[in-house]
């Protein structure tokens, strides 16, 4: 996808938005909602025609090989599109059939699907039964009835408990180890974190970071160390001890400590990792500074978003409809 402009009438959902991913990769597409990434997977699955740019899905223009394009994609929507009534099996054989598969084939695939996926055991039992992440670990199994070369999982894991998103990301590792590509859009960070080999930042219609999740940490500071304190009143006297063991830091001072009262945490960045460490342990107790907890950390992605965009977590941005303006999904397209 290069220079892909959308418009919904006088909104541009897509303003030049510029993606690559790599062959048999997680390429997550991170960003809040009204970003443009649910536009950008209906556009790269011929659900609806950009207004300018190239946009190829495995080697083929969306606009003039459609066809070819479907036959080649999988996808997975915010909303599992599932027979409630009927059984696992019954749901994936169905499914089978939409794509033109015979009877006899259909129903192997659907066998083969539900033990790829752990769900042999449930494949009769009606999904109205299923957990959330049995339904959306089966409505995963559907979306690779025809053994796509490119997936797309649009926020797969909205609305599911932990259990539920551990076992669609454990899904998600398994399917890549097979040579599946895969796009993956979420708002949750540990989501792109856990998953992705590279990551795009979509703020506005457009790409505004790109690299790994360490490479995205990295350019928020790299590393700091925290300190919890035991006693609150001591903090501005640790942070003092921080600012001078902690001199390694990019900003000298005080200043580039951080306080959080509430927590009794302090917070400096530092390139001499264990130096600073070990400098910040011996200082305090010389100081009869007591603290609680010592830590060294990455800066988390929750940071990076802040950084890059000046605006708060993804999942927090609400635009009180939710994605970007493009026609509900939820339903399955099948190839002509």
């Amino acid at each position: 996808m290069a220079g892909a402009r959308k418009r919904y009438g006088g909104k541009r959902a897509l303003d030049g938005l510029d993606l690559a991913v790599e062959r048999g990769t997680v390429h997550g597409v991170l960003g809040p909602n009204g970003a443009g990434k649910t536009t950008a997977v209906r556009i790269l699955t011929t659900l609806l025609r950009h207004d300018e740019g190239l946009v190829r899905v495995a080697g083929f223009d969306v606009r003039t090989h459609g066809r070819e394009v479907r036959r080649r994609i999988g996808l997975l929507g915010q909303h599992a599109a599932l027979d409630e009534d009927l059984g696992g099996r019954q749901n994936l054989a169905m499914f089978g059939r939409l794509h033109h598969l015979g009877a006899r084939r259909a129903g192997t695939r659907a066998d083969e699907l539900l033990e790829r996926f752990g769900l042999l055991d449930t494949g009769r039992k009606p999904v109205k039964q299923y957990s959330g992440g049995m339904r959306r670990r089966l409505d995963l199994a559907a979306s690779l009835i025809t053994d796509p070369e490119v997936l797309f999982l649009d926020e797969p894991t909205t609305g599911l408990d932990p259990r539920g998103r551990a076992e669609v990301w454990s899904a998600v590792r398994s399917l890549v180890g097979g040579g599946t590509t895969v796009l993956l859009t979420t708002q949750y960070l540990e989501e792109a974190d856990q998953l992705a080999d590279r990551i795009s930042v979509v703020d506005s219609g457009r790409v505004i970071a790109g690299g790994t999740a360490d490479e995205l940490k990295a350019r928020t500071g790299g590393d700091r160390i925290d300190v919890v304190l035991r006693d609150a009143d001591r903090l501005a006297d640790g942070a003092r001890t921080l600012a001078r063991t902690a001199r390694t830091a990019r900003t000298a001072g005080t200043d580039a400590v951080g306080t959080d009262r509430d927590r009794r945490l302090l917070s400096a960045p530092v390139t001499d990792r264990m130096g600073a460490l070990t400098e910040t342990v011996r200082v305090l107790r010389e100081e009869g500074i007591e603290a609680e907890d010592i830590a060294l950390r990455r800066p988390t992605l929750d940071e990076v978003f802040l950084h890059l965009t000046g605006e708060g977590k993804p999942e927090e941005r609400e635009n009180g409809k939710g994605g970007d303006g493009a026609v509900p999904h939820g339903r399955r397209e099948v190839p002509a």
